[in-house]
């Protein structure tokens, strides 16, 4: 399958709400030597690298959340969010 990162990232935008409803920058690069999309997300001082293998990116592609991804952006969210109320 083929894709920009642009159509990805709109594609990861849409599937994960969380990345537009906190404002979180976001960046991807593919990494040819382990056959996989390199995923950064930042907020504030947070940042999160995170990696998805090109199979669920294939998958995402074609309207299939990753588990994996989820609970990585939830984690992330969580951790602001919880240095937010800290402050």
């Amino acid at each position: 399958m083929s894709y920009t990162k642009d159509e990805l990232a709109m594609k990861l935008r849409e599937m994960y709400k969380e990345i537009n409803q906190h404002d979180l920058d976001m960046s991807l690069e593919f990494d040819a030597d382990e056959n996989a999309w390199v995923i950064h997300l930042k907020k504030g001082e947070h940042e999160l690298r995170t990696f998805i293998n090109k199979q669920d990116a294939d998958e995402c592609m074609n309207g299939i959340k990753c588990v994996y991804l989820g609970v990585q952006i939830g984690q992330f969210v969580q951790h602001f969010e919880e240095d937010e109320v800290k402050a």
